[in-house]
């Protein structure tokens, strides 16, 4: 009976050598899944690299060229960055100045997608615009009077208004007619003026002097011009009097 009291029996070393062989398992389980944890680290840690080579991928098509000569606006642009960036010539008010109808009323205002036209065509289309106005402005300026008396006088004011000279045609007109009698050739030999050397000339009797001292430029620089001596002269009387409104006699 006593040995039978000390033998241990089959079911309690099967369970003891189930516990040490779980409690082998549980340790080597958690030594392996370290080793796992960190292979599974090691093995995603490239993952981030991969990053930039998406971004610069992408970068190219950040700004999108539709064809050369233009250029298509992205979020974030400026018209000084792209000109700067662009070269372009005259800076960005050159480049709005061509985009204008494009970009609207505000430059600081520009649309991803708008596409721009850059420096080279710029230039050539405003030098287009700006011949066409200036071509209008010379028709303008060009436009035809007859060679006669009233012809003068009517030319004769339209520079005038243009440098701010007062006068009235009919005022220029009958000042005329009591001077020279309506000719451009008319010259006093015999007063004082001409005893001096210096005889009045002209539509409205100018002395050199006072046509040289109030010649208006554009104008001919030429006494027996009937329109420079008109101008002239009514620029002096301006001067004098207020306007050659106000000479009702020698002046």
């Amino acid at each position: 009976m006593s040995r039978g009291r000390h033998r241990r029996s089959h079911t309690l070393l099967t369970s003891r050598s189930l516990s040490r062989l779980s409690l082998a398992l549980t340790v080597g389980t958690a030594g392996v899944a370290v080793p796992l944890v960190a292979a599974g680290s090691a093995q995603a840690a490239p993952a981030p690299a991969a990053a930039p080579s998406v971004v610069q991928q992408a970068a190219p098509a950040a700004a999108p060229q539709a064809k050369s000569g233009t250029y298509t606006v992205v979020a974030g642009d400026t018209l000084h960055g792209i000109a700067t960036a662009e070269d372009v010539e005259g800076g960005w008010e050159a480049l709005y100045e061509t985009n204008e109808e494009t970009i609207g009323d505000d430059p600081d205002l520009i649309v991803p997608g708008q596409e721009l036209s850059l420096a080279a065509q710029a230039v050539e289309r405003g030098s287009a615009d700006r011949a066409d106005r200036t071509a209008e402005r010379a028709a303008v300026t060009t436009q035809a009077y007859p060679d006669n008396l009233d012809g003068w006088i009517r030319e004769a004011m339209s520079i005038m208004k243009t440098h701010g000279i007062p006068g009235s045609y009919d005022s220029i007109h009958r000042n005329i007619l009591r001077e020279s009698s309506g000719n451009p050739n008319a010259i006093n030999n015999w007063d004082i003026n001409a005893q001096n050397g210096t005889p009045s000339i002209g539509l409205l009797q100018v002395i050199k002097p006072t046509f040289d001292a109030y010649h208006v430029a554009g104008t001919p620089h030429d006494q027996y011009d009937p329109v420079a001596n008109i101008v002239a002269a009514c620029n002096y009387a301006a001067d004098r009097y207020g306007s050659i409104d106000n000479v009702f006699g020698p002046y």
